[in-house]
């Protein structure tokens, strides 16, 4: 008994003498102290500073951050399909949307290369990550679009290839050993770049936007804006917007798929843009000592990102920052679900199955007019 005493009196010694040195200033050796340093404390789980003031709280709050982290692990999705005729700087556009090479130009050898006899489709997909978020891109270029002196029909391969995807979604889809997670193959938005002629649409125009809005979101926009004085551009836009309101094409984002006044205040301004007016360039020059992408020309340097020069800064802004999300929903949950039913129709052999194209409410699987928003 006094032997552990005593052992007791010389460990309180040697700590009283440690913390002596400590507190004194003198340098202490963790490697020859007794001590281990003090555990850096844990930050509260969510939620704990609410329970613990907070009887009533409850938590479901946290469900968000686990959506997030769930998100995070997953990554994202993306399919764009660029169609516009050579020349009109499509892939220039892709490449300053997303700062990257995402879009590759077609190196030709002869010049009897330059034109595909028929429309090709090309896929490229890169993985793209910022801030720790992933993202999958596909972009769909489609050279030999509006290049031929008979552009007739030409709209056929590009329906014929988004229709397909849809095909091979839902072959995943109603598998009966499908996959946990389907991959995304279906277009989710389609650029429709118009020559900046100034003056009006053109029937190839015309015919492809108003083939394609029932299939796919169209986001039309005006290339190579630069060449137009602002006057020009202002009376071209009002003019194309009259046009497509005149053919009954409904490009993206659609009136009828509003969900509340929140989103129509928003979109309403969107719709008024339309179509965009843009310039794209992958050069850097020196302004105002900042380094900016842009076009440079005798009487100045055109800002890419300067939204008094151009209107890029608000297509990337829809269809990154704000909606793009609600261009992916609107293509599972209205397209591809016209899509899926009047596939099943055919398949189970209705005889009132709906022929292609028909708009078909995916709720009472009855045909709507013309995007026929009340009953959606």
């Amino acid at each position: 008994m006094f032997v552990s005493m005593e052992r007791s009196y010389l460990k309180c010694s040697m700590l009283n003498t440690d913390l002596s040195l400590s507190s004194s200033g003198s340098e202490v050796n963790p490697s020859h102290s007794n001590m281990s340093a003090p555990p850096h404390p844990q930050p509260p789980a969510k939620g704990a500073s609410h329970a613990a003031g907070d009887f009533s709280y409850v938590g479901i709050d946290a469900i968000l951050e686990q959506m997030r982290r769930k998100a995070m692990k997953q990554g994202f999705e993306l399919n764009i399909m660029i169609v516009g005729q050579s020349g009109l700087g499509k892939s220039t556009l892709m490449n300053t949307l997303f700062k990257s090479k995402v879009s590759r130009k077609s190196v030709v050898s002869t010049p009897e290369e330059r034109i595909p006899k028929t429309i090709e489709i090309k896929s490229i997909s890169h993985d793209i990550e910022e801030k720790g978020v992933r993202m999958k891109l596909t972009v769909i270029d489609t050279p030999g679009f509006g290049d031929h002196i008979n552009n007739e029909n030409c709209w056929q391969p590009i329906m014929k290839f988004i229709n397909d995807q849809y095909e091979q979604y839902l072959q995943e889809e109603i598998n009966i050993d499908r996959k946990k997670r389907i991959p995304d193959s279906r277009v989710h938005c389609c650029m429709y770049f118009i020559p900046p002629t100034g003056h009006c649409l053109r029937p190839l125009d015309v015919e492809f936007m108003s083939r394609l809005s029932k299939v796919v979101n169209i986001v039309p926009v005006i290339a190579k804006a630069d060449t137009l004085t602002l006057e020009e551009r202002d009376f071209f836009k009002q003019t194309i917007r009259e046009e497509l309101r005149a053919n009954g094409i409904d490009v993206y984002p659609q009136k009828e798929f509003d969900e509340d006044s929140d989103d129509r205040m928003i979109n309403d301004k969107i719709r008024e843009m339309i179509p965009f007016a843009v310039v794209g360039s992958n050069q850097e020059y020196q302004v105002n000592g900042k380094r900016l992408l842009g076009r440079k020309t005798k009487w100045g340097t055109i800002e890419v990102e300067n939204i008094a020069h151009c209107e890029f800064a608000h297509l990337r802004d829809l269809l990154i920052r704000t909606h793009m999300q609600n261009i992916k929903d609107i293509t599972s949950s209205i397209h591809y679900e016209v899509y899926r039913v009047r596939r099943l129709n055919e398949t189970n052999g209705q005889p009132n199955a709906q022929p292609p194209n028909t708009l078909v409410n995916p709720h009472t699987r009855c045909p709507l007019g013309r995007w026929d928003a009340t009953v959606l």
